[in-house]
């Protein structure tokens, strides 16, 4: 077999910029690989998380190293055991699944056993600011179905009061992304509560979540960054309601399929998130929404500009992706 292998590292500014409670970003920093085989190229995107301790750098050098294998002929099976779990491998296995779908002639849902997919309904994210700037920021996307909110910590119960008033109508969803702590726990959960918000997503730092198994509470608690790779699904029964797949964490598509048949064999809830990337890097996570009880896919939407061709959103639904981006 002689495949051919491309790595590219790419920049696309954000809509204004982009705040959680660990960072500020201004441009989504994304890796993209191409496949090629016969003719055709499969096409994959990743998004290097920087809290896991990758870089633009250390991920194109981890495709570098795989690549001798990969114009060998080196399958998406054989991948899972090649490459550690993370953005590279995210990358690389998007761009394998790709590249079947061109060679076979169907589609990628097919090849994963999906007969169709149909649109969703994502969430769209509302950064952490001053609850005044959110607050306009939210009355800006209220006719949205489904907010995300970004937290930060203390002061996040006035942050949920000013996005529940600007947008009475939305269901909400929030991010502490690990900000909360005992000094503003029980204060932040009960403003959640009041505002009628749905699911907190990773209230407590990964290391500090066993307060979570005492805490009783109508919202979904989910975990994101407690779910990280080796990390067993049986070690977060406890403590989380609800699982964050992402594909950069997960390693890829046909890993986080495998994940979420465990999750839902474990009566865990399904959230489909994203990195901040483009459409390439959202494309193939559509698969996995398809079962997902909550859906958090609006990178593209916080880009000033997305790729071309991109994916298709009608306000907050999701389209399937078209042959020509992905699949």
């Amino acid at each position: 077999m002689n495949r051919t292998v491309s790595i590219e590292a790419q920049r696309f500014e954000i809509a204004g910029s982009f705040k959680i409670s660990r960072e500020t970003r201004t441009h989504a920093q994304v890796v993209t690989v191409s496949i090629g085989e016969e003719g055709l190229s499969g096409h994959g995107e990743c998004v290097p998380y920087p809290r896991y301790g990758e870089s633009l750098e250390s991920v194109q050098t981890q495709i570098e190293e795989i690549s001798p294998l990969l114009k060998s002929g080196l399958s998406r099976t054989e991948l899972i055991s090649a490459m550690p779990a993370g953005a590279a491998r995210n990358a690389v296995d998007c761009a394998l699944w790709d590249l079947e779908a061109k060679l076979s002639g169907r589609s990628a849902a097919r090849l994963a056993g999906l007969e169709s997919l149909h649109p969703v309904t994502t969430a769209f994210t509302i950064s952490v600011d001053t609850p005044e700037t959110m607050a306009a920021k939210t009355a800006e996307a209220a006719h949205r179905p489904l907010l995300k909110v970004k937290l930060a910590g203390p002061g996040d119960d006035a942050r949920i009061l000013a996005v529940r008033e600007a947008a009475p109508n939305s269901t909400l969803i929030v991010d502490a992304n690990e900000a909360w702590d005992e000094s503003c726990f029980e204060k932040n959960l009960a403003a959640c509560e009041s505002a009628g918000v749905q699911l907190i997503e990773q209230p407590l730092p990964a290391k500090e979540d066993n307060p979570l198994s005492s805490i009783k509470s109508p919202i979904t608690i989910c975990a994101d960054e407690s779910l990280s790779p080796g990390k067993s699904l049986e070690s977060l029964r406890d403590k989380y309601d609800a699982v964050n797949i992402k594909l950069d964490k997960a390693g890829g598509l046909t890993e986080a399929f495998n994940l979420l048949r465990a999750a839902q064999a474990a009566d865990f809830k399904i959230m489909i998130g994203c990195m901040l990337g483009t459409s390439l890097a959202m494309a193939p996570a559509v698969l996995l929404a398809q079962r997902a009880d909550f859906v958090d896919l609006d990178g593209p939407l916080l880009l000033k500009e997305d790729r071309t061709p991109g994916l298709r959103f009608e306000g907050s639904t999701l389209h399937p992706p078209e042959p020509a981006l992905w699949g």
